[in-house]
């Protein structure tokens, strides 16, 4: 889900024509069940808890934060409908219970206090700085008192290579939004909006760049 500042989105890999593609490119390149595995790790999802997945997309995340635990409320959002309805039906062959929702990520449709985890996955590079910040100002609401925050998106190069490796994601999803992920501004950006304990807990170099873990805490 790639987000302007309007209800404009650009489907996922820049074009409606490749959306039917996004699974296999990302399961192909990325090693997509490790990183999203280890992300539902961390997560450390419990009965009863409501967790929401921003910007769910076909719904692979959804799916397995659902299978970790059945006892748990999922919810996805996501501001295109053609993934969502790919969503429904891997939700559906999954047979796994999760509710989907249209919108954007820094105007999400729910009440504030009503999620205990909020979990993301490749969204936050598609959106530009302003509306990076809408979006964490968002989550602060949607978030319980010290409820958490877990992401999977690109990170801060860590060498020259995947510093070059990641300029095929500028290209494809451009310089304006990438910019603060690859430069290592996603933390400061999460403390500006008030996120406690904020630090990036994994990292693996991948073919088209530096892939990072984060988490961060909403104070009460």
């Amino acid at each position: 889900m790639r987000e302007g500042s309007s209800s404009d989105f650009t489907p996922a890999l820049g074009f409606r024509w490749l959306t039917r593609l996004y699974d296999p490119v990302l399961r192909a390149t990325l090693k997509e069940k490790k990183f999203k595995g280890l992300l539902v790790q961390q997560a450390g999802i419990e009965p009863d808890q409501r967790v929401l997945d921003l910007g769910c997309g076909t719904g692979t995340l959804t799916v397995m934060l659902a299978r970790a635990c059945p006892q748990a409320e999922v919810v996805g959002l996501d501001a295109d409908p053609e993934v969502i309805e790919i969503a429904r039906r891997k939700i559906a062959s999954a047979g796994v219970r999760v509710e989907l929702f249209q919108g954007m990520a820094f105007a999400p449709p729910f009440d504030a206090n009503s999620f205990d985890r909020v979990v993301s996955s490749l969204v936050l590079h598609h959106l530009s700085r302003v509306d990076k910040r809408r979006t964490f100002s968002k989550l602060r609401e949607l978030l319980k008192p010290d409820g958490e925050l877990h992401i999977a998106d690109w990170g801060q190069a860590q060498n020259t290579l995947m510093r070059l490796a990641f300029l095929s994601v500028q290209l494809l999803d451009g310089f304006e939004s990438t910019s603060d992920n690859v430069e290592g501004r996603l933390i400061p950006l999460l403390e500006e909006a008030g996120f406690e304990s904020v630090e990036e807990t994994q990292r693996e170099m991948t073919l088209f760049g530096t892939l990072s873990l984060y988490r961060a805490l909403n104070p009460r």
